[in-house]
C-alpha cells in the first residue's frame, strides 16, 4: 500500500488540462480560463459623476456660493460644452462630468430656484468624481487559471470580451459493475441491490465542471466488462466502481490489463477506499473505486475531483482542508490515514458513532470528513483537528 499522498501524485501524472475552446461570455460560468484576456477599453472611459448634484469649477465651492445652472449631463447623454466659473451643470450618477468642474456637489447640500442654486453652509468633504479608468485601463488583464465566477464575467463583459478562452469541460465515464446491481427503479432480485454509487459521483463531477457519462452496468464477466470499457472510448478519465478487489470474481484490473492498462498503484494507506487502482487506458485516465458506496464517494472526493480541477486547467491540489475542534473525544488510529464522518455543530466536530463504508445515511448526514493520520494518538473534546468540508 502506497499513502494518499504518494497516490494524489500518482493521479495528477496521469492527467493534463483539456484542450482549450472559446465559448461566450453566457456560457462561460464555472469554467476555467485558460489564458490570460485583456480590457479592449477603459472604464469609466470619462470622469464620471459618483453622486446626483451639481458639478462646479473649484474656485466656488464656498458654502453660500451662487452660481447658474447651464445645462444638464445624464447617463448616456454628457453636457456638450465646458464650464466657466459661477457656472453649475446638473448631473446625475454615472454622467460624464464637464470640461472645466473640478468637483460634484451633492444635491442634499444645494438649493434651487429656477436657473440659480445656492451651495449650503456644510459643504459635503467629497469631490464625488470618479476619473477615468478608476476601474480598469484598456490593456488591463484578467489573469489565468482561474475559475470563472459570477463577479469575473461581469468584469470581463465591462471589458467588451464577448468570448473567453476556457478549458473543455473534461467527460468522464462512470462503470458500476457486479452481477448483484440492478438500476433504480428496477426490481431487485433476491441477492441483487441497487446501483447507487454512480449517480452519486456523476453529481460530483459535474458540479466540479466535468461531464459525467453513466454506462451500463458491467456484470461479472470478462466480455460484459470489455464491452462496457468499449463504450468509454473518447472519454478523458475512465471511473470504475467495485471489481477492483483480490475476489475470484473482482475482474476490474485483469481486463483493464488486457485492455492495455498501465496501472500506476494498487491499494492505498486509507479507510475508507483502501482498494483503489489508477493508471492509463488508451487515451484516458483511469481510476478503479472500491465497491462500497462510502468508500467510492470519499476516494472520489480525494483523486477524481482534484484530478478532475487539472483537467479543467487549475493547478494540482489535493482536497482542501479546514482545521476545527473536536466536541468528542476520539480514540487512537490505526496504520491508515481515516476519513470519519462527521457533523458540525456549535461545539465542533462530532463524529458518527457508526463509519461503516457501507452506510450511505450517514454520509449524507455527515457535513465534513476528520482527517486522522497514520498513527494518531488519542484525542480530547476541544482539540484541534484537519477536515474536508462536505458540499
Amino acid at each position: 500500500m502506497i499513502s494518499v499522498e504518494e497516490a494524489l501524485d500518482k493521479v495528477f501524472a496521469l492527467v493534463a488540462p483539456t484542450e482549450v475552446e472559446e465559448v461566450p461570455l453566457a456560457e462561460a460560468a464555472g469554467r476555467v480560463l485558460a489564458r490570460s484576456v485583456a480590457a479592449r477599453l477603459t472604464q469609466p472611459p470619462f470622469p464620471a459623476s459618483a453622486m446626483d448634484g451639481y458639478a462646479i469649477a473649484a474656485s466656488d465651492a464656498h458654502p453660500g456660493t451662487v452660481l447658474t445652472v447651464i445645462g444638464t449631463s445624464r447617463a448616456g447623454e454628457a453636457f456638450g460644452g465646458a464650464l466657466a466659473p459661477g457656472e453649475a451643470v446638473r448631473i446625475f450618477t454615472g454622467a460624464p462630468v464637464p470640461k472645466g468642474a473640478a468637483r460634484v456637489v451633492i444635491q442634499e447640500d444645494v438649493t434651487r430656484e429656477g436657473a440659480r442654486i445656492t451651495l449650503g453652509a456644510a459643504l459635503d468633504a467629497g469631490m464625488h468624481i470618479r476619473p477615468a479608468g478608476a476601474d480598469f485601463a484598456e490593456g488591463d488583464s484578467i489573469t489565468a487559471p482561474r475559475r470563472l465566477r459570477p463577479a469575473d464575467l461581469a468584469l470581463a463583459a465591462a471589458m467588451n470580451l464577448p468570448a473567453l478562452p476556457v478549458h473543455r469541460r473534461p467527460e468522464v465515464a462512470i462503470i458500476a459493475t457486479g452481477d448483484e446491481l440492478v438500476m433504480p427503479g428496477e426490481a431487485p432480485g433476491p441477492d441483487q441491490i441497487i446501483a447507487s454509487n454512480a449517480f452519486g459521483l456523476k453529481a460530483m463531477i459535474e458540479a466540479e465542471g466535468g461531464i459525467g457519462r453513466l454506462l451500463p452496468i458491467a456484470r461479472d464477466t470478462e466480455a460484459s466488462l470489455k464491452k462496457v470499457f468499449g463504450l468509454a472510448e473518447g472519454a478523458d478519465l475512465v471511473l470504475t466502481i467495485g471489481g477492483a478487489s483480490v475476489g475470484d470474481h473482482d475482474l476490474v484490473g485483469r481486463v483493464a490489463g488486457d485492455l492495455g492498462m498501465e496501472q500506476a498503484f494498487y491499494k492505498v494507506a486509507m479507510r475508507p477506499g483502501k482498494p483503489l487502482m489508477a493508471g492509463r487506458m488508451g487515451g484516458a485516465a483511469m481510476i478503479g473505486l472500491p465497491g462500497n458506496p462510502v468508500s467510492a464517494l470519499v476516494c472520489a472526493r480525494l483523486f477524481v475531483l482534484p484530478a478532475l480541477r487539472v483537467m479543467l486547467g487549475l493547478p494540482p491540489a489535493p482536497a482542501p482542508r479546514l482545521t476545527g475542534v473536536l466536541a468528542r473525544g476520539v480514540d487512537a488510529n490505526g496504520p491508515r490515514e481515516h476519513y470519519m464522518r462527521a457533523r458540525t455543530t456549535p461545539a465542533g466536530l462530532t463524529p458518527f458513532d457508526k463509519q461503516d463504508s457501507a452506510l450511505l445515511t450517514i454520509l449524507s448526514e455527515a457535513d465534513a470528513l476528520i482527517v486522522r493520520p497514520v498513527g494518531d494518538g488519542p484525542r480530547r473534546a476541544g482539540e484541534s483537528v484537519d477536515y474536508l468540508p462536505l458540499g
